[in-house]
């Protein structure tokens, strides 16, 4: 891949929290287009990496650039998928999926996008609903909903699929890998479940203990779509748990 096929560029990102230092002198680069998995032992501060990129934490150094420019949230196509539900209790599952639409006032064809985005998630009939008459598993997927109506450049996923059962988190998997080669979306997703980067990837990042830093990044050039019972896709999540020291 060449320097101008770069969508991300971090450079010495390092951040504390007082006299705790977390992430330790990080720089990597995430191509235009790539699904980039990261994987380490809990509590390596993988969330607190993810903040960090996007100033939700303000790094206490380095740099990092998206398209070439400082990244800014409030400038840039960027959705972030959060651990939590974020469902937005007094709005029901259209107008939170619509919210980000209407945010931006940037898009044509709302109600479009937002028909597509709760039929990709299996929502279209529960779409007058309230968050609270919801399961925990609809309310992650309308999360999903809202961030991928908005066709984002760059998707920020914080272990998304943490609460949903196995049948349907690889159901959402797979459109989620679709859905992003067909729109050419650029991915950062964090994960705690070696198989789930290995299903996705295109290439791993492996985090050590804290303080943190990267261990090896993996190319995982296994083909669409993946059968997690093959001698190849076995070995390469053998490689990753191999690399990942859990204590």
């Amino acid at each position: 891949m060449v320097e101008n096929n770069i969508k991300v560029k971090v450079t010495h990102l390092t951040k504390s929290f007082g006299d705790l230092l977390v992430l330790n002198d990080v720089s990597f680069d995430v191509y235009d287009g790539e699904f980039l998995c990261i994987v380490g032992p809990t509590g390596c501060g993988k969330t607190t990496f993810l903040n960090s990129l996007t100033h939700l934490y303000e790094p206490t150094a380095g740099e990092i650039l998206f398209k070439g420019e400082q990244i800014d949230l409030r400038r840039h196509n960027i959705a972030y998928i959060f651990q939590e539900y974020s469902a937005m209790e007094w709005l029901t599952v259209r107008q939170n999926v619509r919210f980000g639409l209407e945010l931006k006032k940037a898009y044509k064809d709302i109600e479009k996008k937002v028909d597509d985005a709760l039929k990709l998630v299996g929502l279209t009939k529960f779409a007058d609903y309230y968050p609270k008459q919801l399961s925990a598993s609809m309310l992650q997927r309308v999360v999903i909903a809202r961030a991928f109506a908005t066709e984002p450049e760059l998707l920020l996923m914080d272990e998304p699929y943490g609460q949903l059962d196995i049948n349907l988190r690889f159901k959402l998997e797979d459109e989620v890998v679709r859905l992003c080669k067909q729109t050419k979306t650029t991915v950062i997703f964090i994960t705690h479940n070696i198989e789930e980067a290995v299903y996705l990837g295109d290439r791993i990042l492996v985090l050590t203990n804290k303080p943190t830093s990267i261990k090896e990044v993996v190319p995982d050039t296994l083909p669409h779509p993946r059968d997690i019972a093959a001698p190849e896709f076995v070995e390469m999540r053998d490689r990753i748990t191999g690399l990942i020291k859990w204590w």
